[in-house]
Formats: C-alpha cells, sequence, structure tokens
C-alpha cells in the first residue's frame, strides 16, 4: 500500500472510471490504486498528485452523491497548488472537459488562480504562487483583517 497523506479527500462520482479517465487528462492525477469486484464495478480508488491523494468512487449511500445527482450543488470545493504555469493548465483542463467557471487571475494573496467544474459537477480551485506578498500587503491591498500569515 502506498504512503498515506495526513488528509486526503474522498470524491462520489455516478461514473467513478470516467472520472479517472477525466481527471487525469484534466490535472494530471496518476491512479495509484484500483479495486474492483467480480463484475468489474468500482469498489475503491486513489488518484495521487504529488504527494498528496485524492479517492474517487461510487454514489453509496443517500448522503455520500456527486453534485450531478443533487442539482449540481457542492459542499466543498477541492484546492490544487501546482508549481508552475496556471494558464497551460487551465487550458489542459478546458481541452479535458471541464468547465472554466473563473478565468486565471492574480490573486491579492499573491496566487494566480482558476476554478473549474468537472463534467460531474465538482467545484474544483487551482493556484499557483507568482508573488510573494506579505501579510501587511495583502491586508492592505484587500481591505481584509488578516491573521496567521506567515
Amino acid at each position: 500500500m502506498a504512503d498515506r497523506t495526513a488528509l486526503s479527500s474522498a470524491l462520489c462520482y455516478r461514473d467513478p472510471k470516467a472520472a479517472l479517465t477525466f481527471l487525469a487528462a484534466g490535472f494530471g492525477f496518476e491512479l495509484v490504486m484500483l479495486i474492483e469486484d467480480d463484475q468489474g464495478n468500482l469498489a475503491h480508488s486513489e488518484m495521487a498528485f504529488g504527494d498528496a491523494l485524492i479517492m474517487i468512487g461510487n454514489e453509496w449511500t443517500d448522503d455520500h452523491r456527486s453534485p450531478a445527482a443533487i442539482d449540481g450543488k457542492n459542499t466543498q470545493s477541492v484546492h490544487i497548488h501546482i508549481a508552475t504555469d496556471c494558464d497551460a493548465h487551465c487550458e489542459r483542463a478546458r481541452a479535458a472537459g471541464f468547465e472554466i467557471i473563473m478565468e486565471p487571475e492574480t490573486q491579492f494573496y499573491g496566487d494566480r488562480t482558476y476554478r473549474c467544474r468537472d463534467p460531474e459537477g465538482h467545484i474544483w480551485t487551482v493556484g499557483q504562487t507568482v508573488q510573494a506578498v506579505s501579510r501587511e500587503e495583502a491586508a492592505a491591498v484587500s481591505g481584509l483583517k488578516i491573521e496567521g500569515w506567515t
């Protein structure tokens, strides 16, 4: 079994095998575990991105549904932090069928980010640090009170 990260997200999909394909194509995730039942149905899977893991699975109870099953509602989004070229990453996601719901834009805290929705409705944010910004600079630009920034 692969090394475990301290925190992993688990996402439910109506068609988790299709999700494995579009997450690999759009984000460069790598399949590291696939468990299927005797009929070839996905029982559990894990994908890696750098040192992070995400679990991809079926809808399995009334409380574990894809956004596609609940009118596109999300109770969380997943953030991916990348080292280089947020704009190229966005174009890769777009080409793989993700809906870009916020084009890449540099934020007050120094990250360039974009937001997208996968084919089943999960919302993803992708960011790349493009400039070092101090807490004081971010607070001055945003007008927000910021604590705990190092």
